[in-house]
């Protein structure tokens, strides 16, 4: 066979070939392609025709440029994995598989084409929605359903995704920095060339990295607390103005900021977090720290890019290189990936409500309330993360073809006819916050007056005075039916499907009466068993 030399081939014989291969298996068309390589005589020019032709053809025929690549190539953002090319991925899980192989590393590096890609730029983002920060680290939306159901464990500067506020009353804009250095890609005829078939049984990936971008960014998140008398959204602007100069500032000869009196004051009250690819001795924590960093960020990436990390990846699909490998079958609707992202945003508004709540001087001082809060808050914890795990299970299946997507669309109905529903979960947080208040106001009312917090602070205070007046808010520890109904959904207590109506009970009367009660004035229920009152004043349920 190595004798033979594709010189000698006339264009008929070229074409017969071609007309051959069209009609034969993958696996026969990368075997063919392999002999090709193997030959002395054939130029780099023939084999890259030979290639480019076996690997379009493993794509069912896609006959598009080879500039827009082959048919069903994603871009994925790397959100600080380490990713490398040659790698295996899973897209059902959009987990990478460590430790198996195509190609061996030697014929890997063979074929790496690279080119430069110098870039770098900045932009604010004055928004904290999942959308925009997403949109920030160019996350898509499958890639966005896997890390909101915890698929994804991000690093680096994706860290920045985790990074939420802890209270409504922060202001808060993140400046980000962005470069990029160069991109790394297989050639084609490599592609086709496959040294360990046997991965393709394996069905643990569904895409292999055929290009990586390199660079590095950084996201600085400056917050500042907004109190009561100052305005959130002058703030706001404010913290964006100042944030907008960080770029263009200028460092004095003593490590001072050239700035003008009144904006050094405010950005004293400022604070501030990094997550970068890039590392530093010392994170910033001011505004002035912030600037020297990011001003040393070009040279931190290295004068040859060589700190630089992977950005963003190319993956091609396995089956365009072997039919029978695993696949995605499907991605998840962007409307259901929408619909899960505002469950989450929306336990996210109200982890912030109840923290501000539980700062409140009132929760602190009644700790009937304040306890009540923070049970409210660990019930919401606790039913966001059982349905973070329910997708984490139910995304790679439906990816796979192993269920419908009606399954997921069905777990946002469940939630929506439950008590963790949106509109009863800010409504019972809505009766908080009125509570807080009409306390509040009854206590700014009571000059000289001491707040006990229990039940055994009384007894303390009422025995060390002869004579004791105490005002005492009788309903703020009831038991309340809402946090019971919420604590019952999540041991599994449901109530059954069609109850019993009471009015058809057998064992049950219904009676109106006028009778003379110098007690109750107007009207009440009352409760007879077996012939006796046991509640004069009862409360249907």
């Amino acid at each position: 066979m190595r004798s033979l030399s594709l010189k000698s081939l006339s264009q008929n014989l070229f074409r017969r070939i071609f007309l051959v291969l069209e009609s034969t298996s993958p696996t026969v068309r990368r075997a063919v392609l392999q002999w090709i390589n193997q030959l002395d005589t054939v130029n780099s020019a023939q084999r890259n025709v030979f290639g480019m032709y076996i690997l379009i053809r493993s794509t069912n025929g896609n006959m598009r440029k080879l500039k827009k690549r082959e048919h069903g190539t994603m871009e994925v953002a790397a959100l600080g994995r380490p990713f490398s090319l040659g790698m295996l991925y899973d897209c059902r899980k959009d987990s990478l598989i460590p430790g198996m192989t195509l190609w061996d590393r030697e014929d890997l590096i063979k074929h790496v084409a690279e080119r430069p890609q110098n870039y770098n730029d900045f932009e604010i983002v004055a928004s904290e929605s999942i959308e925009d920060k997403s949109s920030a680290l160019n996350v898509e939306a499958p890639l966005k359903a896997s890390f909101l159901s915890g698929l994804v464990e991000v690093g680096g500067s994706a860290k920045y995704l985790n990074d939420s506020k802890t209270s409504s009353n922060q202001a808060r804009v993140t400046l980000k920095y962005k470069a990029t250095t160069k991109v790394q890609e297989l050639s084609m005829d490599q592609l086709g060339n496959v040294k360990h078939p046997y991965v393709f049984d394996k069905g643990l990936a569904t895409h292999v990295v055929t290009a990586v971008l390199y660079g590095a960014q950084a996201f600085f998140v400056f917050d500042r607390e907004v109190s009561e008398n100052e305005s959130h959204q002058d703030i706001q602007g404010n913290l964006k103005v100042l944030i907008e100069k960080i770029p263009s500032l200028k460092i004095e000869g003593e490590g001072s900021l050239k700035m003008e009196d009144k904006d050094t004051a405010k950005v004293e009250k400022f604070v501030c977090k990094f997550h970068g690819d890039f590392s530093l001795q010392k994170p910033p924590t001011s505004y002035q720290d912030a600037v020297e960093v990011y001003q040393s960020l070009p040279k931190l990436l290295g004068a040859n890019g060589e700190n630089a990390v992977p950005v963003k990846v190319w993956l091609l699909p396995l089956t365009s290189l072997d039919s029978s490998a695993a696949k995605l079958v499907r991605q998840i609707s962007i409307g259901l990936v929408q619909e899960a992202q505002r469950v989450l945003e929306d336990f996210s508004e109200l982890e912030m409500r109840c923290n501000d709540a539980l700062r409140t001087t009132t929760a602190q001082q009644f700790t009937q309330i304040g306890k009540k809060i923070q049970t409210f808050k660990d019930m919401c914890s606790e039913f966001k993360m059982e349905f973070q795990r329910t997708l984490a299970k139910k995304l790679p299946s439906i990816r796979g073809g192993g269920e419908e997507e009606a399954v997921l669309a069905e777990i946002l109905k469940k939630r929506h006819s439950s008590p963790f529903n949106s509109e009863n979960l800010n409504e019972w947080m809505d009766c908080k916050d009125r509570e807080i208040y009409t306390v509040k106001s009854y206590t700014n009312m009571m000059k000289n007056t001491k707040i006990v917090p229990s039940q055994n602070h009384l007894h303390r205070e009422i025995l060390s005075t002869e004579q004791v007046v105490c005002f005492i808010f009788t309903s703020l520890g009831s038991p309340e039916p809402y946090l019971s109904a919420v604590s019952d959904y999540l041991r599994g207590k449901t109530e059954p499907d069609h109850p019993q109506d009471p009015h058809t009970r057998d064992n049950m009367k219904f009676l109106t009466v006028g009778l003379k009660n110098e007690t109750q004035k107007g009207s009440n229920i009352c409760l007879y068993k077996d012939g006796f009152p046991v509640n004069e004043n009862f409360e249907p349920p």
